[in-house]
């Protein structure tokens, strides 16, 4: 069996993912090929496709976003990502047991005693009662109604077991904070598919992925039992090894780059999903870097992960904070201060002037560099 090296792995998702190049396709059409965008916040969907594509504008995917093309919802392990509305109507009934797990592990306690499908019934009242019932408001309705009982443990467990989503304008760029809830029935007019095979999920993680081993395809979607769902595909499948001997599988005719092809320097956006997509993330982060990589946006050079990044507006001046785990040659920190800059231009265009400052990976950001993307602030709203 074939034996692909790390960089051979690392090729072959940078490829996949639209990482070794931009793309010139729909923004639309990268949200379905990558099954969605990590979304914990509004912004990173809006970098991962800016990093992904050869034109894009932050109005590209609000636009989708407004006319219900794609969604922003609880989604692939638990968490928040932006996916385009027809993978959410068939992937979401998939994802149920693995939400309902979810829900049993964090609140079993805080909801032992009530009657859930009651409680759902009841939070899809309180979220039909209004334009814009945000979870903490679900939550206090539903408290209301059962004295004594956590309000955020409610809501919580009602985001878990419902099928919600965020509608803009909230959740789009720049706008952080409480989102309101709508049923994704009742925002996209169309019922979900409880029949969809998972077999067809597994080919869509292996044509973004791959090649990839049960574990990791596990790790990306949080499903189980997975082995079985494997081997029944193995003659639709090629199979391969990585240099510790594990079994990786794969499309047959989908690209596997040689390990010298050069791969661009790239700002990732915060979780991005090439990040968390596998269980062995060696392939494109070590593990010394892995605790931070979950807390601050990366970037990678040679096609792996080799610093942090955010932005900080000050005095006029979009500027892009760099931390790196190492020194760069000359022609790598060139070409990580032209893609910086690009960044700082999509991220801040009325900014009067944009800048590259770079730090050593002990420095702390500066006091006045925000989290979000957008460089607005962490309470922009309005």
């Amino acid at each position: 069996m074939q034996v692909l090296t790390r960089r051979e792995l690392n090729r072959a998702t940078l490829t996949r993912q639209l990482l070794l190049a931009r793309a010139d396709r729909t923004p639309l059409s990268v949200v379905e090929h990558l099954v969605g965008l990590n979304a914990q916040d509004p912004d990173p969907p809006y970098i991962g496709l800016w990093g992904r594509l050869t034109r894009f504008d932050v109005d590209d995917l609000t636009g989708l976003m407004t006319d219900r093309s794609v969604v922003r919802c609880t989604f692939l392990r638990g968490t928040q990502h932006t996916v385009t509305a027809s993978d959410y109507l068939w992937i979401r009934p998939l994802l149920h047991p693995m939400l309902e797990r979810l829900q049993r592990s964090a609140f079993r306690r805080a909801t032992e005693g009530l009657d859930l499908p009651a409680l759902l019934a009841e939070a899809r009242g309180v979220i039909r009662s209004g334009d814009a019932v945000t979870r903490p408001q679900v939550g206090r309705a539903l408290a209301a109604l059962h004295p004594g009982r956590d309000p955020a443990a409610l809501a919580r467990s009602a985001q878990f077991l419902l099928s919600v989503l965020h509608p803009p304008p909230d959740s789009t760029w720049g706008r952080r904070g409480p989102t309101p809830f709508v049923l994704a029935e009742d925002w996209l007019g169309a019922a979900l598919d409880e029949h969809a095979p998972v077999e067809r999920l597994v080919l869509r993680y292996l044509a973004a992925f791959g090649p990839a081993t049960v574990r990791d395809i596990g790790a990306w979607s949080g499903l189980t039992r997975l082995r079985e769902v494997v081997d029944g595909l193995r003659p639709r499948l090629a199979t391969f090894r990585d240099e510790s001997r594990r079994e990786l599988v794969d499309l047959p005719d989908a690209p596997r780059p040689s390990g010298d092809v050069e791969a661009p320097v790239r700002f990732l956006a915060a979780l991005d999903n090439v990040l968390l997509g596998y269980h062995d993330r060696s392939r494109i982060v070590t593990d010394e870097q892995r605790r931070h990589v979950f807390l601050e946006a990366s970037l990678t050079v040679d096609g792996f992960v080799r610093g942090l990044w955010r932005i900080r507006r000050h005095a006029g001046t979009a500027t892009v904070v760099v931390r790196l785990f190492g020194g760069l040659s000359p022609a790598e920190r060139d070409a990580m201060t032209a893609e910086a800059l690009a960044l700082a231009r999509f991220a801040a265009p009325d900014a009067d002037a944009h800048d590259v400052e770079e730090l050593g990976l002990d420095a702390p950001w500066p006091s006045d560099t925000p989290w979000d993307c957008s460089g607005q602030g962490v309470n922009a709203r309005r």
